[in-house]
């Protein structure tokens, strides 16, 4: 299954997403959101409604996170290409859930940064509440879908400070989208792919994983609570680089679709 989030007659809607001619449309109105269904996305009613191209829709932001954790160097080559060692356990940071931004939205470069990078990711969203799970434990279960998320990133003010909040936290700065789906296997290999202005910057795979995905949501459920609809970034590959104001990033995920996003400078 797989769903949006969009705007329809100044009201936010959550969408079931198909295939039609192969064409992506949203085909029915859901009357809750995904995750407060429990995790049960074939089982949810749904309305029928005039088809809309999901290309043309006023998409929003997918989720509505209590939280946003973000998986840092969990690729080597992205770890050796800032000069860190390789972690022997998930580096977690969070996002606040006022840096989300839809697709298709402005992301705003603060002025007292002087270099900002896109980072694209692989983002899971959680299912239900997922507390303190065993070493043996199937994660799938606590697993609603996947998407895509640019973990944007003030990148001197990151180098500057001890910590990352606030070069992680800027609003606009965790864009995700287009959709959640439940209709790929990241333990299979999923490629994730950045592009600024058309030319390919970032290029992984998720079966590159330092920490797979359930070391990831096992370490992290051992620390905080995640509840449903939480979003976790994955990590990012090898290739992050500085954007300007103007240029266009495009973050995808094979089999989730392309988050696209413009760059501006705040006025």
């Amino acid at each position: 299954m797989k769903y949006c989030r969009f705007q329809l007659n100044g009201q936010p809607h959550y969408g079931l997403v198909e295939s039609v001619s192969g064409v992506e449309k949203i085909t029915r109105l859901l009357p809750r959101s995904p995750q407060a269904a429990a995790g049960e996305m074939e089982d949810l009613p749904s309305k029928r409604m005039d088809h809309i191209l999901l290309a043309n829709a006023a998409l929003l932001p997918p989720v509505q996170p209590s939280k946003i954790v973000c998986v840092g160097r969990n690729y080597r080559e992205h770890a050796d290409e800032l000069g860190h060692e390789i972690p022997t356990e998930p580096l977690i940071f969070l996002k606040p859930p006022s840096s989300l931004l839809a697709p298709g939205g402005i992301i705003r470069r603060p002025g007292i940064s002087e270099q900002t990078d896109y980072e694209g990711e692989l983002g899971v969203v959680i299912s239900k509440t997922c507390y303190e799970l065993s070493p043996e434990e199937d994660v799938r279960p606590y697993i609603l879908g996947y998407t895509c998320v640019n973990d944007f990133t003030a990148r001197d003010l990151q180098n500057k400070d001890d910590q990352w909040t606030r070069a992680k936290g800027f609003d606009t700065f965790c864009p995700v989208g287009p959709v959640v789906t439940d209709e790929i296997d990241p333990w299979a290999g999923v490629p994730v792919e950045t592009t600024v202005n058309g030319i390919l910057r970032q290029q992984g795979n998720t079966r590159d994983f330092i920490f797979a995905l359930d070391i990831v949501i096992r370490y992290i459920s051992n620390v905080m609570t995640l509840l449903p609809g939480d979003l976790i970034a994955t990590g990012t590959p090898k290739g992050v680089g500085p954007v300007k104001a103007g240029d266009v990033v495009e973050v995808r995920v094979e089999g989730v679709g392309t988050l696209k996003n413009r760059i501006e400078d705040r006025s």
